[in-house]
């Protein structure tokens, strides 16, 4: 009967091992692609013990060592983008070479100014004037002010036969130097 009941407690520390070692596999597998599993509880949890043996709180505390070692955070810093898009045909230019160069600055100029929107807003100014319930003037205006810095230009393309295209990108950092030098 004593020889029973040991063999009983070394099966159940040899299924423990095996389990902390498939979880431990399994969390390492999925903290690969991504997945933070910090939250989901371990071996000893699911199975309602409390006192766990000594080898699976180290190899639980080995995977999660070799977890935090191999998988660094990787900071994702959001960026902003302006879009331009400017005709060829409209620039005043002799040849179709200076049109196209004043065709792709009016482009940028553009997208710095779709930029400068979202950076800093856009003021609107609205009139109307109605005389007997008849609108006879409807004006509006927006304006932009505001200092771009160091924006990166992600693509110019032709678009058809004669627009171009330019992408401008504004990462989390500029952003806030540009808020900074506002400010003042």
């Amino acid at each position: 009967m004593q020889h029973f009941k040991g063999r009983n407690a070394l099966d159940r520390i040899i299924k423990q091992t095996l389990a902390a070692s498939f979880v431990a596999l399994s969390l390492t597998s999925c903290d690969r692609v991504g997945l933070d599993l910090g939250s989901i509880p371990l071996v000893g949890e699911y199975m309602g013990q409390s006192n766990r043996s000594d080898d699976v709180e180290t190899i639980e505390s080995a995977v999660q060592a070799t977890a935090a070692i191999s998988q660094p955070k990787v900071k994702v810093v959001p960026t902003i983008t302006g879009m331009g898009y400017a005709s060829v045909a409209s620039q005043p230019a002799k040849s179709v070479n200076q049109r196209r160069l004043m065709a792709i600055r009016a482009a940028r100029l553009e997208a710095m100014r779709n930029l400068t929107e979202q950076v800093h807003g856009i003021r609107i100014n609205s009139r109307t004037t109605i005389i007997d319930a008849i609108v006879q003037n409807d004006s509006l205006r927006a304006t932009v002010d505001g200092l771009i810095v160091g924006a990166k230009t992600v693509r110019i393309n032709p678009v058809g036969s004669d627009t171009y295209e330019v992408v401008l990108e504004l990462d989390q950092a500029l952003i806030n130097t540009i808020m900074k030098a506002a400010k003042g």
